[in-house]
């Protein structure tokens, strides 16, 4: 009996290894595999028969060839991208993802390939001009002191559009208790439509490409926050790390990041 048990959970074992292909330490040395959230365009995103598409995957591609390597891509949950690449499950991530001190616990970051601003989206006939317009007022040193009655703000979970906005107000935020998550910058924007909140915080471009796809939405005027998009990769894997910034920085060089950004954002 004791045999047939031990024969059973070798071959749960190897089963284990099989679904969880890249956590098993039986990797395919040839190929790559990044974890991305494919609802971000113009970043990432499924393009129909033609699977994935946008800046991200365009640039993990140049960096994959860079370095004689096949690209796989992961389509997983945003939140799920720093555990899955901590773990080794994927080799690295690539999302649109902006570089914070609490991430850069967990995962080490590449060098910026790109800049972004988060913006906020609200109806078209919003009688707010600016995000500032959802505070009840400022102090002196011209922070805000509260939340207007009634402001319920969207955000894809986990993103820095959610951490910045579930702050506390005297930093720009407004409150967890105001602030309400959803699984993609879609979802939030589905919202939005059906009056569920009052507006939608995310990054630029893809503000951009939600407000060319639905009628009745705008970008308030204003910055609501700028940073810079990176790399994640294992913490301490500094050969993939060096790897990977050496292959971006002669993709800057030789102007294929340019090109491939121009493609997607005119």
């Amino acid at each position: 009996m004791k045999k047939i048990i031990s024969m059973i959970l070798c071959v749960a074992m190897v089963l284990g290894c099989v679904s969880a292909f890249t956590g098993c330490g039986d990797k395919d040395d040839d190929t790559l595999v990044m974890a991305t959230n494919a609802a971000f365009p113009p970043y990432e995103y499924v393009d129909g028969d033609n699977g994935f598409a946008g800046i991200d995957v365009e640039i993990a591609q140049a960096i994959a060839e860079k370095l004689g390597k096949k690209l796989e891509i992961a389509d997983v949950e945003f939140g799920s991208i720093i555990g899955g690449v901590q773990s080794g499950k994927y080799d690295f991530g690539m999302a649109g993802m902006t570089v914070t001190e609490d991430r850069k616990k967990n995962v080490d970051f590449s060098d910026t390939y790109a800049t972004a601003v988060q913006v906020v989206i609200v109806k078209a006939d919003s009688q707010y001009a600016s995000f500032e317009d959802f505070y009840t007022g400022f102090d002196e040193e011209e922070k805000p002191t509260g939340v207007k009655e009634g402001i319920k703000i969207g955000v894809q979970q986990d993103t820095t559009g959610d951490i910045y906005s579930s702050d506390e107000p005297k930093n720009w935020g407004f409150g967890s208790d105001n602030v309400i998550q959803y699984k993609t910058g879609a979802d939030a924007v589905q919202a939005l439509l059906t009056d569920k909140v009052t507006a939608v915080i995310i990054d630029n471009e893809p503000a951009k490409s939600f407000i060319a796809s639905n009628e009745g939405l705008k970008i308030l005027d204003g910055e609501y926050a700028n940073e810079d998009y990176a790399i994640c990769v294992q913490k301490g894997n500094t050969e993939l790390l060096d790897q990977i910034n050496t292959a971006l920085k002669e993709l800057k060089e030789d102007g294929t990041i340019d090109k491939i950004v121009a493609k997607y954002i005119k």
